[in-house]
């Protein structure tokens, strides 16, 4: 009687032990398949490319463009801190900037294109564009005393260069032409000296070498 009961208790044991195992052998087929899936979905986040199954990182792909424009991109990015740490009091109102994207695109169609197209060529998105024309805009009102353009000085200019209007153009208009262009080499000189300044004064640390 107790060989029988040894024997019944053996055998749940080897059941409870089969069971164990298979269970064991699910979970980590599941679980094989989750890792390969996972990597499956996931190559492109490490993987740029394969050549004949030889991998090219997206690493590698980051290092080449650090070396080639790793410097231009960092100015550049330091100069939008500088830009938007320095103009954070200026506000500028949505209607504006609207306003702006309106006569950009104007200018587009008027060229045959589109608006999704050129921002295209440019790598840009609507949004980059706002935040780059509202940066823009708040330079504008914070260097606007040293951009003023008077009607002497449009004059004179006219005068010195012997420019005129082009044939058709009305007078007036070809003298609200010349002054723009009067602002906008005035604010160009401005914004430049101000960056310079603000760079000089700036607290800037390098710890990549380019």
């Amino acid at each position: 009687m107790d060989t029988e009961i040894r024997d019944e208790d053996t055998t749940k044991s080897e059941q409870q032990k089969n069971k164990k195992t298979k269970f064991s052998i699910i979970a980590i087929s599941v679980a094989v398949v989750v890792v390969l899936t996972s990597l499956q979905y996931s190559k492109g986040l490490f993987v740029a490319a394969t050549v004949n199954g030889s991998p090219i990182s997206r690493l590698a792909i980051i290092e080449t463009l650090e070396k080639q424009a790793g410097k231009q991109a960092l100015d550049s990015m330091i100069t939008e801190k500088l830009i938007k740490s320095g103009t954070d009091n200026i506000s500028v109102s949505q209607e504006d900037i609207d306003s702006e994207i309106k006569k950009i695109e104007q200018q587009v169609v008027s060229q045959g294109g589109t608006m999704d197209a050129a921002l295209k060529q440019q790598g840009m998105t609507m949004n980059q564009l706002q935040e780059q024309i509202t940066m823009r805009k708040k330079l504008e009102k914070l260097l606007a005393d040293k951009t003023q353009v008077s009607d002497e000085e449009v004059s004179t200019y006219i005068k010195d260069n012997k420019v005129t209007p082009s044939n058709g153009q009305k007078l007036e208009d070809f003298k609200v032409q010349v002054k723009a262009q009067l602002q906008q080499q005035k604010f160009d000189q401005a914004a430049q000296q101000w960056m310079s300044d603000l760079r000089t004064n700036a607290r800037i640390n390098y710890y990549a070498k380019y």
